[in-house]
């Protein structure tokens, strides 16, 4: 309900406020600048800097020394974080092992970064997806996902990341309990001052298949993740799960998938008043992108209506796979 009762027409005339840029640019209520974005970058351990992902059209598995350089372009662009997602080409196990690796691909990109641009915000991803032989989330016992041996790697994992250089880590695994075991570990270690970023409502979605292609998980992934990642058809479920992460620690959340999910966005943003990141998902990004190159969408005007969406809807940043490319729209 609107606070007052609008004059009538034709004393009231709102396509007044709409009549020239200049005033759309004025009166606008939601601003969105390259410092809202946040790029995430698919690192690999391969022989190729840039190996592009078919599902993906413009993104490419990167190696430490082009994301390095990835970093720069974005510290130019005025994004101000990357985000970190690896392709492993090493073995995998059933427990995830090579996730806990002091020399892995993770840290070896995260300190190849913080020489290049050491300004740039890294965000780092704690989940066992990439390393594990079965493509979930945590360890495997008897054909099922037990939470808490899992909670016990992702803590280790954390505190190599943060050891390494990363300024945010972000657990993405959805198991319970999670947030409270990486907080503990960071304080025992001494990185008290190293934020976590709660994959907070995390969906079970079909959104994100490129992305499992572009990190080499698709073909190894048994089932689904449906008993660890949320039913979409649940948003009170996402508030509680949010509640719990802010209490176990958590310095902000993330809602993922983004745009199929504007209204979790709204209702954590609203609810909880903390930072609210929203991600624009792998099968987002491929959808818009098939689009595009079909003539059925433009391209910079869906970039950038999308970006405002999450923004309109109270996220405080977007992880999109655009960030480069919407950055140069914004600075144009």
């Amino acid at each position: 309900m609107l606070p007052f009762q609008p004059a009538p027409f034709p004393l009231a005339r709102p396509r007044r406020l709409r009549s020239s840029p200049w005033i759309r640019r004025l009166v606008a209520e939601t601003t969105l600048t390259p410092a809202d974005l946040i790029w995430p970058l698919i690192v690999h351990d391969g022989a190729d800097d840039r190996a592009p992902v078919a599902s993906m059209p413009g993104v490419f598995r990167l190696s430490p020394k082009a994301a390095a350089q990835a970093a720069v372009e974005a510290s130019d662009l005025g994004i101000p974080a990357v985000a970190l997602f690896p392709n492993i080409n090493g073995p995998k196990d059933n427990e995830g092992t090579g996730a806990t690796d002091p020399d892995g691909l993770i840290p070896e990109v995260i300190r190849a970064i913080k020489d290049a641009a050491p300004e740039i915000g890294v965000i780092t991803d704690v989940a066992l997806d990439c390393y594990t032989d079965h493509g979930h989330d945590g360890v495997m016992e008897d054909g099922r996902i037990v939470n808490d041996a899992t909670l016990e790697r992702l803590a280790e994992m954390a505190f190599i990341h943060a050891h390494a250089g990363a300024d945010v880590v972000a657990p993405s695994d959805m198991m319970d309990g999670r947030i409270q075991a990486v907080r503990e570990a960071l304080e025992a270690n001494g990185f008290q001052d190293t934020l976590i970023l709660a994959y907070a409502a995390k969906y079970a979605s079909c959104f994100y298949g490129p992305y499992r292609d572009a990190v080499g998980s698709s073909k190894s992934l048994t089932g689904d993740k449906k008993t660890y990642q949320m039913d979409y058809a649940n948003a009170d479920e996402a508030l509680k799960e949010v509640a719990m992460d802010l209490s176990e620690g958590a310095d902000a959340v993330m809602v993922k998938p983004g745009m199929p999910y504007l209204d979790i966005v709204r209702q954590v943003s609203e609810t909880f008043r903390v930072p609210t990141f929203a991600y624009q998902v792998s099968g987002e990004y491929a959808m818009m992108r098939a689009s595009i190159a079909n003539g059925w969408l433009d391209e910079d005007r869906a970039i950038l209506e999308t970006l405002h969406a999450f923004k309109r809807a109270g996220a405080a940043g977007v992880l999109t796979y655009f960030a480069p490319q919407a950055a140069r729209l914004l600075g144009a």
